[in-house]
């Protein structure tokens, strides 16, 4: 069972992300809260597996508990929720170790299945949204690029492939079918892929693919 907490400054949208997540068999919403601070405190009690955190709160914001959490309870994935007016401070959470971001408005099954993602150590991010964010960022990418393909350079030809997918923001099973691999090997390669590049997770990865100018 994934152990989750909610928290948001507006109980309307606790509730209804609550009803949403506690629809699937294997996810059990164990808290809530109403700022960053009652949710590290949370996360620390209920031991839980992942937080859902609002970025603009009282008390805390989510920024600051997920740096709060990331250094007190690591064992805990951070999805952050928000808005496509947050594209910076998205960056900012993602760079900071958060499993990912989903908007507000994503359907039903999209949020299950960002918490059965992020649960399972892997990153997400809302489909809806990738591109967009990734793009919003073009505008400093210049400065980073040259240190960008520096580290690149340890990448096998076949782990760059995998890479500049990952920088379109797919799959693990959507990038195998177009390399024609397999979904597990896929996985071996991201594993070996962030072990190489010092990535917390493939979110990290892929904003570093698109500032080296990997894939399209």
């Amino acid at each position: 069972m994934i152990r989750v907490l909610v928290t948001d400054d507006e109980p309307l949208i606790r509730a209804g992300i609550r009803m949403i997540l506690t629809s699937a068999d294997d996810i059990d919403v164990v808290a809530e809260a109403g700022n960053g601070r009652e949710a590290v405190e949370l996360a620390r009690a209920q031991q839980v597996d992942v937080a859902l955190l609002d970025i603009q709160m009282p008390v805390m914001d989510g920024l600051a508990a997920l740096a709060e959490l990331r250094r007190t309870v690591p064992g805990t994935r951070v999805l952050i929720l928000t808005t496509f007016g947050a594209q910076q401070n998205v960056l900012r959470a993602l760079t900071e170790g958060s499993a990912g971001f989903l908007l507000k408005d994503s359907a039903p099954a999209e949020l299950i299945r960002a918490v059965r993602a992020a649960a399972a150590g892997e990153a997400y991010l809302s489909p809806g949204a990738t591109r967009h964010v990734v793009d919003s960022l073009a505008s400093g990418r210049t400065a980073r690029a040259d240190q960008a393909r520096r580290r690149l350079e340890s990448l096998t030809g076949r782990e760059l492939e995998v890479l500049a997918l990952l920088g379109e923001g797919l799959s693990n099973a959507t990038a195998g079918r177009r390399l024609h691999m397999s979904e597990a090997t896929v996985k071996t390669y991201v594993s070996r892929i962030l072990a190489k590049l010092d990535c917390e997770n493939r979110v990290q990865a892929a904003l570093l693919a698109r500032d080296a100018g990997l894939g399209g």
